[in-house]
């Protein structure tokens, strides 16, 4: 099971991250049983992060971190939505928005903080999305990093 796999790992899943607007969180759309995650941030558990871009206040490799936190959100979210995170049969295709200063071209490094922590979870096969990494001016609230997913489940 995934939740042992977290566990042998000492991986813990926040709190599914609150609503920030007039959104739904989560939504299942299709025949197909696809899950849309909305853009998670990498605040966890409400705890305040440095807000700013990448390439001027902060480096890549703490944008890996935030890229790993973005991405426990989005796993927090569907293992509040699914039940259980077992049902998940693969993650699609991951948006990551990287705050990204005018001189700063490693969206992709900084997207493998949350690639990295999906392979690790679920291996190869079910783990590995297709992948967009996309710098951006600014995102909501001045964070450095949001990832959103698209998810099959059963």
């Amino acid at each position: 099971m995934i939740e042992n796999i977290l566990n042998e790992k000492n991986i813990l899943l926040p709190a599914a991250p609150q609503k920030g607007g007039l959104y739904a969180p989560s939504k299942s759309f299709g025949k197909y049983a696809l899950m849309y995650v909305s853009g998670c941030g990498c605040n966890i558990d409400g705890e305040e992060i440095g807000v700013g871009k990448l390439g001027k206040e902060y480096t890549t490799e703490q944008g890996q971190i935030w890229a790993r936190n973005c991405m426990l959100n989005v796993l927090a979210v569907l293992k509040r939505d699914l039940g259980s995170l077992d049902r998940i049969k693969s993650f699609d295709k991951i948006t990551v928005f990287v705050a990204s200063a005018d001189e700063f071209y490693e969206q992709p490094q900084v997207a493998n903080g949350a690639t990295a922590l999906l392979q690790e979870v679920f291996g190869d096969e079910v783990g590995l999305p297709t992948r967009s990494a996309i710098g951006v001016n600014v995102l909501p609230g001045n964070i450095p990093v949001e990832i959103e997913a698209l998810v099959s489940y059963e």
